[in-house]
């Protein structure tokens, strides 16, 4: 049973947490959509409060919080804009959590203590042709000498542009072997002759947050720099992490959904129309209410599947079914918002517009909806086969 940080103290941090979304980030949306970048001295109010070591232990620096507390901060950080969330999310729910899982003691007190005081991190799978398809990856670590040498190319790389450390899955043999025994997991500093990072992407939405290609050329590692120093273990590692970073992705949604419906709702009460509030009007009320029981839904299954974690049940099945549904919900709620607004609802003026664009991402990256469906039917089925 994981019981993270006491009680009453991690109360008190959200209750903070909530009045620094309201009246610090909220207010600062504008300046990161016109910049593409969040503000210097946000970072370093966001490192100050230790929103990069929520999940680190702390005698690495971190806070030490259980995964429904860290699901909780995921969903109070998500109400403002995503790239807030965006920035800390790899560290934590990603990279850090791998490291738990996988690293050696000497990388734990290596990395952790840095990725706690906010050093950026970010996570490199996707390829240019493989994303879920680990058959399909190209970036190889061949051994040369006493380490390794990575030549590869990562695609959609979240935080790449501003990162120190870059966990990468490298293939250490030319087969596909069973379980994915051909991908290691190797840190890779991204300072290390022969890493470059490409320009950002440009995006639908989700201003503030950056991607970029992930370029290895021959870059030279040492022997210790594979993940947990066991070969063929790095996908499963991956594996692991990303059920922290689906909740993750889950919270964020449901989060940006009650910020978007919260919208609405003032906007209904304020925008008139044959002489009274549109929030009068029945099918107004109709999309309210739909958006606020798909909502607590989703925040029902993140309280679910966050408390089975804590208590160490495996959750690789439920973290998918509550990424699917919160990511699916938040793109019918913020679809619901613009129809609420109307034709204000189209333009960028009005922040409609941008909850739209912003949620459609959830339901691609961590895995998208389709290829979640495949591995919860895929666990279904092989449940079934076995009680037989």
């Amino acid at each position: 049973m994981n019981t993270g940080m006491d009680q009453d103290i991690f109360d008190q941090f959200i209750d903070q947490l909530e009045r620094y979304v309201r009246e610090r980030l909220i207010p600062a949306e504008r300046e990161v959509i016109e910049t593409d970048r969040i503000p210097d001295a946000i970072l370093t109010e966001m490192r100050d409060m230790g929103l990069f070591g929520l999940t680190i232990p702390e005698e690495y620096g971190g806070a030490g919080m259980n995964i429904s507390q860290y699901a909780r901060t995921i969903n109070v950080l998500s109400y403002a804009m995503p790239a807030y969330r965006s920035i800390i999310s790899i560290n934590i729910g990603m990279v850090c959590s791998a490291l738990k899982n996988g690293g050696t003691e000497a990388q734990k007190a290596e990395w952790l203590p840095r990725l706690a005081a906010g050093e950026i991190a970010c996570f490199g799978l996707t390829e240019p042709g493989s994303g879920s398809d680990s058959a399909a990856m190209q970036t190889f670590a061949a051994r040369t000498g006493n380490g390794w040498t990575i030549t590869g190319t990562k695609r959609y790389i979240t935080n790449s542009p501003f990162a120190k450390l870059a966990l990468v899955m490298a293939r250490t043999t030319k087969e596909s072997l069973p379980k994915n025994a051909h991908v290691s997991a190797f840190l890779v500093p991204t300072d290390t002759p022969g890493v470059s990072i490409g320009s950002s992407d440009k995006k639908m939405g989700q201003s503030g947050s950056h991607i970029a290609d992930v370029i290895l050329d021959a870059v030279q590692l040492p022997a210790d720099a594979m993940l947990g120093i066991e070969e063929g273990k790095g996908f499963a590692y991956a594996m692991l992490s990303l059920d922290n970073g689906r909740i993750s992705v889950g919270a964020a949604a449901t989060g940006y959904a009650r910020r978007a419906l919260d919208s609405a709702l003032r906007y209904a009460n304020e925008r008139k129309a044959f002489g009274e509030p549109i929030a009068n009007f029945q099918l107004i009320q109709a999309m309210l209410a739909d958006s606020e029981i798909e909502i607590y839904a989703a925040e029902a299954m993140m309280k679910d599947v966050t408390a089975r974690a804590d208590a160490g049940e495996n959750v690789l099945r439920k973290a998918a079914a509550f990424k699917v549904f919160a990511s699916e919900m938040c793109g019918r709620v913020t679809d619901r918002v613009v129809q609420i607004y109307g034709g204000a609802g189209y333009l960028a003026e009005y922040d409609a517009e941008r909850f739209f664009r912003d949620a459609r991402i959830y339901r691609i990256y961590e895995g998208t909806t389709q290829i979640l469906q495949l591995q919860i039917a895929k666990h279904m089925l092989r449940e079934w086969a076995a009680a037989q």
